[in-house]
């Protein structure tokens, strides 16, 4: 069966951040005593975007950039004048849809934003904030350097500069963190009415400083007690949950992320970025990682040094590829979406299909792909049915 071209995004990495968190798993790297190259480092980002057009020219078809999203690291390391360069360059490499959504991820210390209207001028119209709790001592235990008093600040400045679409992170199941303590970091968040939260469990991932030396955290029961109960007030609050871990006013979803769980595309531009790009002509999805390190993907300056991985996905991983993004939606996806984005007949999910409707996984309408209440609870297991 034919692909039929997604949406396009665009995705820009930076890597660098004041401190890393013990937490973080991310391509994200720590200050050290001299500053990070910070203006060679733009460059060197179109140098990667021009060079990646010359490669997939073909398959963008011109489409438009219906997203862009600064993540990192810190991004907001950059000053507002840098990510205006940036931006200016890709305009001026690819068509932007007139309402292109442009994220950029700032931290709440003063030491690690510059001034917010000259983002607003750049072109930034969304910021995301990396706040994770409104506990002093919570913060401190995830190794953060703001504090709430900073948040709240940080916050309340965006929004006299002009934003009026911001995201907050959130993070539950914290150190020692009780259910009342989890309910009170909403109400802060809700507080400072945000158009948008991002509300996600912390979790161990491997080769941290929290793997390494585990802090107490509440058992998956109490996990669980907490993100009921914060779903729960951030729906009074009028907060729609959307996908598993992000909740928004209405018409305030955010582009970038749903674009990536419907499968769409996205080209990946910095160190360790990575992109997805749908051949048409082809019929395959390709996809390509850039270097990791910040020193060796500004050494390869845009040449082939860049890309730390290429190639094609097997047609017998694209069914997981595809649910693993997919089923995240809270209100899944439409059927005839797995044939568009996949280029496969829907026949290959018929047997993981019937074993996740008889679990009570999966709803039993034939037109959608939309987990239950229970699958959502049970969601690595629903995804991993469709694993070759």
């Amino acid at each position: 069966m034919a692909l039929i071209a997604p949406p396009l995004s665009l995705y820009v990495h930076m890597p660098w951040c004041v401190k890393k968190c013990p937490y973080c798993d991310l391509n994200s790297h720590g200050l050290r005593d001299a500053p990070p190259p910070y203006a060679d480092y733009i460059d060197v980002l179109l140098a990667d975007l021009d060079a990646d057009l010359a490669d997939f020219g073909a398959a963008l078809h011109d489409r438009p950039i219906v997203s862009v999203f600064f993540g990192g690291g810190t991004p907001s390391l950059f000053a507002p004048g840098l990510v205006a360069r940036f931006l200016d360059g890709a305009r001026a490499r690819l068509p932007f849809a007139d309402n292109a959504e442009i994220t950029l991820e700032t931290n709440p210390g003063t030491v690690e934003h510059g001034r917010f209207d000259g983002y607003l001028a750049a072109g930034v119209n969304r910021l995301s904030f990396g706040i994770q709790s409104f506990d002093d001592d919570k913060l401190k235990r995830l190794g953060r350097i703001h504090s709430a008093a900073e948040a709240e600040a940080a916050v309340k400045s965006a929004q006299d500069a002009g934003y009026t679409n911001l995201n907050l992170d959130l993070m539950y199941a914290l150190p020692q963190q009780t259910l009342d303590g989890a309910l009170a970091d909403v109400a802060r968040a809700v507080g400072l009415a945000p158009t948008h939260l991002s509300h996600y469990q912390l979790t161990l991932e491997p080769n941290t400083a929290f793997a390494a030396n585990p802090p107490p955290l509440p058992d998956d029961d109490h996990a669980w007690s907490m993100q009921e109960a914060c779903e729960a007030a951030l729906a009074a609050a009028g907060y729609g949950q959307y996908e598993i871990s992000a909740y928004a006013r209405p018409g305030r979803r955010c582009t970038h992320n749903l674009n990536y769980w419907q499968f769409g595309d996205y080209l990946g531009i910095g160190a360790g970025a990575h992109g997805k790009v749908s051949g048409t002509a082809t019929g395959q999805v390709h996809r390509r990682w850039k270097a990791k390190l910040p020193r060796a993907y500004l050494e390869a300056a845009g040449g082939p040094a860049r890309i730390g991985g290429d190639g094609t996905v097997d047609a017998a991983e694209l069914p997981f590829e595809y649910m693993l993004n997919a089923l995240r939606l809270i209100d899944g996806v439409p059927m005839g979406d797995f044939a568009a984005r996949t280029g496969l007949d829907p026949e290959r999910l018929k047997a993981p299909l019937q074993d996740a409707r008889r679990r009570g996984w999966l709803t039993d309408d034939a037109a959608r792909l939309q987990t239950t209440a229970q699958g959502q609870r049970f969601l690595n297991d629903v995804i991993g049915l469709f694993l070759d």
